[in-house]
């Protein structure tokens, strides 16, 4: 089978066949423990009851209508996205596919608001070292990882890097004669969890706001309460208020399973967007928005939110309490955790990973345990909302059986 797809990715031996709430089941009839949630997408796990009949039910009336119509689902999945992300001072939404396609509608959003207002040549996008905003040849100029660029240039121009936390250097970075928005992920996700400081946000909020630079964030992996809150950059605040972006870039978890993307834009930037500007063939698919509406009415809940931040703390607190010597550090904020490896255990983690199960699939009493790297010494776990206690349980059993 692997000889009829092209070799970009590095598949694992493993093909699955099924799935339920947190497990998944492969082609030879074995059970896997999911901590990644196909990269943060699954959020409500497999199989989800309520996602299955929406999508299901949508399917039987309407697949597909261009975007010179409207369907009735996309506009009400539209009118909750909104609101849910209005405490964070959204009024409209542009519906994608991606997250690719989102980075790329906000990285528009900006030149064009500032190219309207100032003229030419005030179109850089300043982004970190270490994010990540996509594989589409602009949102790689947007990912602040050399690793990724290898091969593909030229890129499109106009994009600059700064370290997150270093309050000079977006001092400098942010000029108000060149730029045109600053993109951020509140939480990284592919450089290894890594959250954004207070004060970093609070100052990069004052910034955009004096020199009219567009505040954008990159919630795609953070966002739909991954980091105990519906947008992770809920969880700062600016002057003592909550913090309110110009643009958002969300997708993953969006639709639960099902390709959808969004760009979400504030009142600074809701009418720059005008007919013909831009366009997604797919963009509010019927049924991804029937998805995505019982995503978004089961997540936009203080207490389902609240659930995520008990269940992170209770995996980090576990962990922490092991007191492992290969284990150096564990952060995370709700159900998106790193475990830092001492670099020395590392290669002896994958080597008994390898042996376990199938490379990264470790198994124990016959189960599977689906974990994610990233970079060269961070685990990354990124369960499913729905995991149950007793599964939590099992997952960190096999995980410290595979450290020792």
């Amino acid at each position: 089978m692997s000889e009829v797809f092209m070799q970009n990715y590095h598949r694992l031996p493993v093909t699955f066949a099924n799935g339920n709430g947190a497990w998944l089941f492969d082609t030879d009839g074995k059970k896997y423990l999911d901590f990644t949630s196909g990269i943060a997408v699954n959020c409500l796990g497999h199989n989800y009851p309520p996602l299955v009949r929406a999508v299901a039910e949508q399917a039987a009336k309407l697949f597909h209508v261009s975007n010179y119509y409207q369907s009735d689902t996309a506009a009400a999945f539209a009118e909750k996205l909104v609101a849910a992300c209005a405490p964070g001072g959204m009024k409209n939404v542009f519906l994608a596919n991606s997250g690719a396609e989102a980075n790329e509608g906000a990285c528009k959003i900006a030149r064009k608001y500032s190219l309207k207002k100032y003229g030419p040549g005030r179109h850089t996008i300043v982004t970190l070292r270490g994010s990540f905003h996509g594989r589409t040849i602009t949102t790689l100029a947007a990912t602040g990882q050399d690793k990724f660029h290898k091969d593909f240039g030229p890129f499109t121009e106009g994009f600059a890097y700064i370290p997150g936390g270093d309050i000079g250097a977006l001092d400098r970075a942010l000029d108000g004669k060149t730029v045109a928005g600053l993109l951020i992920e509140a939480v990284q996700g592919e450089s290894g969890i890594v959250p954004q400081t207070q004060e970093f946000i609070e100052e990069a909020a004052r910034l955009c706001a004096e020199r009219d630079i567009l505040l954008m964030f990159d919630e795609i992996q953070c966002g739909m309460g991954r980091t105990g809150t519906f947008l992770a950059f809920e969880q700062y605040s600016f002057n003592g208020k909550p913090l309110k972006a110009d643009v958002v870039a969300l997708a993953k978890g969006l639709a639960g399973g099902i390709p959808a993307g969004a760009v979400l834009a504030g009142e600074k930037a809701a009418a720059v967007f005008e007919s013909g500007d831009h366009g997604s063939t797919f963009g509010g698919n019927p049924v991804a928005a029937a998805a995505g509406i019982v995503v978004l009415e089961t997540v936009n809940n203080p207490a389902f939110l609240a659930e995520i931040s008990r269940k992170g703390e209770k995996i980090m607190a576990a962990i922490r309490a092991w007191n492992h010597p290969a284990v150096q550090e564990v952060r995370g904020r709700g159900l998106m955790i790193a475990i830092d490896i001492d670099r020395d255990a590392w290669p002896v983690l994958e080597e008994g990973i390898a042996r376990a199960g199938k490379n990264i699939n470790s198994r124990s009493s016959g189960n599977g345990l689906l974990l994610l790297s990233a970079g060269q010494k961070t685990l990354r776990l990124l369960p499913p909302y729905i995991i149950s206690e007793d599964e939590i349980d099992q997952g960190l059993e096999t995980l410290r059986k595979l450290l020792e």
